[in-house]
């Protein structure tokens, strides 16, 4: 293997502007292999947290109306989960539950001076909620701070706007102004305390969501009972949320359903699938290129090197080593053009980067991935495909004998 190793390196040295030529050829293709993949992944991971990285990707609700006591006279039947261990079997599950909270939605009508709106009260688990909603650390909060007791709201930023036209002020950061809150059916009411406004980039979730506890979604309930309307959950690979779902409904009490991102929004789903098939078309294609061209040009040199080869042959090669040196020459081009193929596409995503960013932001106008196991794996793939092009050159010389080279020469 030494000898035909020593060979093979000979060779390639002899036609260094054909082995240059070469390995560029097997760089470019990895280089573009590697942007691609990078600007698909970037473009996907993107899109799947602007669409749902901040809510829930998978729930769970009540499939039943259960009894609620609300008062000693007073019981109304609605759709939530009075099972305190439920949750607690959800987190155990599994490991993919990257946050898990549960929630309690009332709708309700805020009453400021006269003035009248309808609410949709999310009491949530505030700590466990941060993974889903990212309020604070997306900096989604505009004014003022995360409810603490549960007598603190927080607003969406359409209910300040609305407000403010009609000349009421709904914040005052050091002394909180109050509001007063009725669940819907019911002429009980309960007065809370604005302590901030957030913005979660939907007008119309703006223009109707509430923030406050799971506590203060209860008083508003009228109950100290354990209820809540769902519990939500997020990810850590949102595409094991169909395949979790159909577990938990085979898994859970039939009063409970489940509902997740992939069949609510299948049209999202079905254009992240096709992003991934149109990359993946692109690297197949752009592999056949490379290892066709590897394959012409080392087929071209066991006819140029031919007469070399009946020499050595003549002086005692085997087949078998015959074969080896241009399998060597094959792992050669593929090494060196796989290294300067990833430093390429690696340099050329960084460039894009830095370069190709939104004037108005400064960030990326699109965002890449490098995906350093993506990377390896595409080395890889450019170092196998350079191998097997040479197979069928190291066949043909291995077939060669001397008598085919003299009668030729």
């Amino acid at each position: 293997m030494k000898l035909a190793f020593s060979i093979a390196w000979r060779f390639l040295m002899s036609a260094k502007k054909q082995t240059i030529v070469i390995v560029l050829g097997i760089a470019v293709g990895v280089s573009v292999q590697v942007f691609i993949g990078s600007l698909i992944s970037g473009l996907q991971k993107d899109l799947v947290d602007t669409a749902i990285g901040s809510t829930s990707q998978l729930t769970i609700q009540s499939d039943i109306d259960r009894d609620v006591e609300i008062s000693d006279t007073v019981t109304i039947s609605v759709p939530v989960i009075t099972d305190e261990l439920l949750v607690d079997e959800i987190r155990a599950y599994s490991d993919v539950f990257d946050s898990v909270t549960e929630t309690l939605s009332v709708i309700g009508f805020v009453q400021k001076d006269g003035i009248e709106k309808q609410v949709l009260f999310r009491g949530l688990d505030l700590q466990n909620a941060e993974g889903i909603y990212k309020f604070e650390s997306d900096e989604k909060i505009t004014y003022g701070r995360m409810p603490e007791a549960d007598d603190e709201i927080m607003l969406g930023l359409g209910f300040l706007t609305e407000y403010e036209e009609n000349d009421i002020s709904l914040f005052d950061e050091n002394n909180p102004i109050t509001i007063e809150i009725k669940r819907q059916g019911s002429s009980e009411v309960d007065v809370f305390k604005i302590v901030g406004f957030f913005d979660l980039g939907v007008q119309s979730l703006n223009n109707s969501w509430g923030v406050g506890t799971l506590g203060g979604a209860r008083e508003i309930y009228g109950t100290n009972a354990y209820i809540i309307s769902s519990i939500e959950m997020q990810l850590t690979d949102p595409f094991q949320a169909e395949q979790l779902a159909l577990e938990l409904d085979n898994g859970l009490d039939s009063t409970y359903k489940t509902s997740n991102w992939m069949v609510e929004q299948a049209s999202l789903l079905s254009g992240l699938q096709g992003q991934s098939i149109s990359s993946l078309m692109i690297q197949v294609f752009v592999i056949i290129a490379v290892v066709l061209g590897i394959a012409s040009t080392l087929a071209i040199t066991v006819i140029q090197k031919s007469k070399q080869i009946g020499i050595l042959k003549a002086m005692g090669l085997r087949d078998k080593d015959a074969s080896l040196v241009f399998l060597f020459e094959g792992t050669i081009l593929g090494v060196f053009g796989a290294i300067a193929g990833v430093l390429l596409g690696v340099g050329l995503s960084v460039a894009f980067v830095n370069f190709a960013v939104d004037a108005t932001t400064g960030d990326p106008v699109v965002p890449l991935f490098i995906s350093p196991s993506f990377i390896a794996l595409s080395a890889a793939i450019a170092l196998f495909a350079s191998i097997l092009s040479a197979l069928f050159p190291a066949l043909r010389s291995s077939k060669m004998t001397v008598i085919e080279v003299i009668r030729n020469a």
